[in-house]
């Protein structure tokens, strides 16, 4: 509709985020995201099976530079995230308020709390080493030191609800310490995420490291849990039991790891650090000492 002065409005386009880019779903699928009164919001890409397979060719690529970096850079860049999110914030506590009903002043504490989130991350950045690695004693004259270092390519479905705090606390952890990631936006409430995403693609955050999927995790995620080249999967958005048990199985076939769903987390609530440590292998080196 025109405004007062007979202008229309520039309607945004929600696209998918693969590998730092904003591609429509290779599909050409879409679906109608709407409000908490069921009242039409924006058109969002409907995610395929191959859209999958790019994200995870995308997160693949872009492992060994995000892994390589130094913790302090990383921490630096979670950081640079918050920066960015902050100066979106009215935005993000609009899209909150519309996609769950709340008034603005219900949704700015967890528009508040996501964003403290990322910083509280970004201070993990070059500590988790010191906290979960090690030096072990050993009989004989060598040095055993374990540590922490990144499993690979995560999958996340992401929460239902929550779309941009419980998002973010499961997407934080498991980039922080070197995973990259392919994450299956909350089918109801998609948009807080490709927000996200244009959060990410401005800041200092490498193409591909986080990438983007919307549309039903019921269709794609048996996809991303049974890809041989992802290597972990958080299933913290599946409030499905079956699913989430199919999801399981899926993922055995290459053994990766799987963070089960909780039956009613509160994103709000300490985060603690078992989400770093679960996307996390230990490396053990011996080293002789003395003559």
């Amino acid at each position: 509709m025109p405004d007062a002065g007979g202008r229309l409005a520039v309607r945004k386009t929600y696209k998918l985020y693969v590998g730092g880019a904003f591609p429509r779903s290779e599909s050409g699928r879409s679906y109608e995201v709407t409000d908490a009164k069921g009242r039409f919001l924006a058109n969002a890409a409907l995610a395929s099976r191959k859209d999958v397979r790019d994200a995870v060719v995308a997160a693949r690529k872009a492992f060994p530079g995000w892994a390589g970096r130094t913790a302090y850079n990383r921490g630096q860049i979670l950081y640079r995230i918050a920066e960015m999110l902050e100066g979106r914030r009215d935005q993000f506590v609009s899209e909150i308020s519309a996609a769950e009903g709340l008034s603005a002043r219900k949704a700015e504490p967890y528009v508040d709390a996501a964003i403290d989130r990322w910083v509280w991350y970004a201070g993990w950045a070059d500590k988790i080493a010191q906290v979960h690695g090690n030096a072990n004693p050993v009989a004989g004259p060598f040095f055993n030191l374990s540590s922490p270092e990144p499993t690979g390519v995560v999958g996340i479905v992401a929460p239902q609800k929550g779309p941009l705090l419980g998002l973010v606390s499961v997407l934080a952890p498991a980039i922080v310490t070197g995973n990259t990631a392919v994450v299956l936006a909350s089918e109801q409430h998609p948009l807080p995420a490709i927000t996200l995403a244009e959060v990410l693609a401005t800041s200092d955050l490498p193409g591909g490291v986080v990438n983007v999927l919307t549309g039903r995790p019921a269709e794609t995620a048996p996809w991303l849990a049974s890809h041989m080249d992802v290597n972990a999967i958080d299933l913290a958005g599946v409030d499905n039991p079956a699913l989430a048990a199919d999801l399981e199985r899926a993922a055995a076939e290459n053994l990766k790891r799987v963070i089960r769903p909780a039956p009613t987390p509160d994103w709000r609530a300490d985060p603690g650090a078992g989400r770093l440590t679960a996307f996390l292998e230990t490396k053990t080196v011996w080293h002789p000492k003395g003559a």
